[in-house]
């Protein structure tokens, strides 16, 4: 039988703490052909559409976000927790289970009109996601998808991207936390 993306993703139980079933991407990114499947699945959507930069949201982002974009042949955009880029940047603010988290993008990363694609390990909440869409569009440029590799519907995070006008792509899904 044939593996599939989800078939190389472990999940660890009560990660980061008691209840959580973590979904652990990393048995997936060490395997040669799983990660080859995931780059592949995560960019067909978008293969023949203009897409000028990748977007990836820190950290796991940046892998898979710097894989799509290469094999797009696009530049690559990280966006990251406040205070790890070097140069001018703008932020946004946006809310975790407890409290508040900041993600910045350097402020000449994406010019307007820019066609961007985001992408992401996980799909919970969709705080994240949302506020690098938000950077993107601060800057300018448009959002033609977010891609992930896992969705957690449970939590909602597909809703509200989607509320957004945005379109999700997802290669897999796990019910629960």
């Amino acid at each position: 039988m044939r593996k599939t993306v989800k078939d190389y993703i472990r999940t660890i139980v009560d990660f980061p703490h008691e209840g959580i079933l973590f979904r652990d991407v990393t048995t997936l990114f060490a395997d040669p052909r799983g990660f080859r499947m995931c780059v592949d699945q995560l960019l067909a959507p978008y293969a023949g559409l203009r897409i000028d930069k990748v977007a990836g949201l820190e950290a796991r982002g940046f892998i898979l976000g710097g894989a799509v974009a290469h094999q797009l042949s696009t530049g690559f955009i990280p966006i990251r927790k406040k205070g790890k880029l070097p140069g001018a940047t703008i932020s946004q603010s946006y809310t975790l289970e407890y409290g508040e988290a900041v993600v910045e993008v350097h402020d000449d990363a994406m010019q307007p009109g820019e066609k961007v694609l985001l992408v992401d390990d996980l799909l919970a909440t969709g705080g994240t996601a949302e506020a690098g869409i938000r950077l993107i569009e601060r800057l300018g440029a448009q959002v033609v998808g977010c891609a992930f590799v896992v969705d957690l519907p449970d939590l909602g995070g597909r809703k509200r991207l989607e509320a957004m006008g945005m379109e999700v792509h997802a290669l897999c899904a796990f019910e629960g936390l």
